[in-house]
């Protein structure tokens, strides 16, 4: 801010020597602040409209099967917990879930409008994917309904059919590290970490390294945050970027041994 107070008074200076000075200081700080508060209002806009937006696709996802159980409900204000919404943040979750389960809902209307207000930021589809597929695989099974509603979210935000797959590798790699890593072979456990980095077997040492840093630079959860992610939604930007890294170890460690 004393930046632009001092660039706007030198450049009244120039017009208007010390009075000029004083009216330009005076406009520098009036329009960083007219910036300043149209920065809050436009990441407010994307929190609120990321709050909304994720609980009424949840609502609909939940409903896949035909009905939404007892259990599915339970999930959903499990994840009012998780993300610690205050009390006008659940009210606006749950009326945004009643909306994606009623009849006439239209997912792909609701997925352009997500589009629009989060700016297309890939880093930002994928966390919106994450927490729909984290809130049907919360019993650690993803019924045939479920998975082909989550491609159609998929389709519909831009991402690749491949992302449902990443994450469910990332479900069994959490899954995995909760048991002690002993129930899966090491060749499961590799073939899944390459499925969580999205690339492929054959990919060099260079260029493994290079796709985890710039995966880790994309979720990095304080970039997330001054780009509108909710800041009740860090901790599940904080598990992804631990996944990225546990899958970046496993493949570089299982590398080092076959070499």
């Amino acid at each position: 801010m004393l930046f632009a107070i001092i660039v706007g008074g030198l450049i009244g200076y120039a017009f208007g020597k010390f009075l000029g000075f004083l009216v330009g200081a005076a406009i520098g700080a009036f329009l960083l602040n007219r910036i300043k508060s149209r920065l809050v209002g436009k990441l407010q806009n994307i929190q609120s409209g990321f709050i909304e937006s994720v609980f009424a696709v949840m609502g609909a996802l939940c409903k896949a099967d035909g009905v939404v159980s007892e259990d599915e409900i339970q999930v959903a204000e499990a994840m009012f917990v998780r993300f610690r919404l205050n009390e006008t943040q659940r009210a606006t979750a749950k009326a945004a879930f009643s909306r994606g389960k009623a009849e006439g809902f239209d997912l792909d209307a609701e997925l352009q409008h997500f589009l629009r207000i989060s700016g297309g930021q890939p880093a930002f589809l994928q966390m919106f994917l994450q927490v729909q597929f984290s809130a049907v695989a919360a019993d650690g099974v993803v019924h045939p309904a479920e998975r082909e509603m989550l491609m159609r979210i998929a389709r519909g935000l831009g991402l690749p059919e491949s992302q449902i797959d990443q994450l469910e590798a990332m479900l069994r790699g959490a899954h995995s590290s909760q048991a002690g890593g002993q129930q899966r072979s090491t060749a499961q456990q590799t073939d899944d970490a390459y499925k969580v980095l999205g690339v492929s077997s054959s990919i060099s040492d260079a260029e493994l390294k290079k796709v985890y840093r710039k995966l880790m630079s994309e979720n990095h959860p304080d970039k997330l945050a001054g780009r509108g992610l909710p800041e009740s939604m860090r901790e599940m930007a904080e598990e992804r970027t631990q996944e990225i890294t546990h899958a970046y170890d496993v493949i570089k460690e299982f590398r080092e041994n076959s070499a």
